[in-house]
């Protein structure tokens, strides 16, 4: 039984994922800035799965304090910036379009490969990464001359969200080496924590906390779209191989499309459609190829 609903726990957990963006836009218009959201974010999601540990594994806990560096790579300059990139990226483009630009990660976790690790680079991985490049030219408006085209800071910060987003897996590959999974993700938002609250300026905003809809917001933007699509990944990962949860995934950026779509009024053209379709199918590419050698990806959603 557990065989069969994994792929489904794997699919729930990346439609969490895909709802973020509803969280996101309403704390803006609440008056908080993309910095301050990433706080949020990053807080309530080590508060919850710190709490969850504690019942689940406290020796979870211990780690070497040498080995700390890791957590700044993952938690530091991977998380805070990619989080920072994202959620920016949709108060500047659109939660279509950010998401769609978030997914260049395995592009990117190619590149990085290949100049950190000598991975080869295959005709397969080749061929995915030339797909992302139309893709992504189609998705920022190359052929519209709507309003639906993106611009450079858009681009560039939509880029960085991938980028960043790759560099957790560069990171966190030595982190996994010594720590399990869970550890891993908990000490990376402790240190995303320490890092960017103190600097956020949320203390400015203590009296929107007096809202009881603001709280229903963190507690969705921390819990629902945070701890519980990674404890739902995770669960599936465990009867699912990496790739084929990676596939899976690629629901996310359809959720996060439907979702501006149906309660933003978000719109894209066709080529940004196409533009959308060719991305997630580079994702699927670069997958099936490390399926097919028997090899465990770098990119996969259950360690973000």
């Amino acid at each position: 039984m557990a065989n069969k609903t994994a792929p489904l726990l794997i699919a729930i957990g990346a439609s969490l994922w895909g709802i973020i963006g509803v969280f996101v836009t309403y704390l803006y218009e609440m008056g908080f800035t993309p910095i301050q959201v990433v706080a949020i974010r990053v807080l309530t999601a080590a508060i919850f799965m710190s709490t969850y540990l504690l019942f689940k594994n406290r020796h979870l806990f211990k780690i070497k304090p040498r080995d700390s560096r890791y957590f700044i790579g993952t938690g530091i300059i991977s998380i805070v910036l990619f989080n920072w990139c994202l959620f920016s990226s949709m108060e500047e483009s659109s939660i279509s379009i950010a998401f769609i630009l978030l997914y260049t990660a395995p592009a990117f976790v190619t590149i990085l490969s290949r100049i950190l690790f000598k991975e080869s680079l295959t005709f397969r991985k080749v061929t995915a990464l030339l797909i992302t490049l139309v893709g992504c030219s189609l998705v920022i408006g190359i052929f519209s001359n709507s309003a639906e085209s993106l611009s450079l800071y858009g681009l560039i910060i939509g880029l960085g969200s991938g980028f960043f987003y790759a560099l957790y897996s560069i990171f966190g590959k030595a982190a996994l080496s010594k720590y399990d999974s869970l550890t891993v993700t908990v000490y990376t938002f402790l240190f995303a924590s320490v890092a960017i609250v103190p600097f956020s300026g949320l203390g400015s905003m203590v009296a929107t906390f007096t809202n009881l809809k603001v709280w229903g917001l963190v507690i969705g933007l921390g819990f629902l779209s945070t701890m519980l699509p990674f404890i739902f990944y995770t669960k599936g990962l465990h009867h699912v191989e990496s790739s084929r949860a990676s596939i899976i995934a690629t629901i996310e950026p359809v959720v996060a499309s439907f979702i501006g779509f149906f309660i933003f009024n978000e719109t894209l053209s066709l080529w940004q459609y196409i533009g959308m379709i060719l991305v997630i199918s580079s994702v699927i590419i670069v997958q099936e190829s490390k399926k097919r050698k028997g090899a465990q990806p770098l990119y996969h959603k259950a360690e973000a």
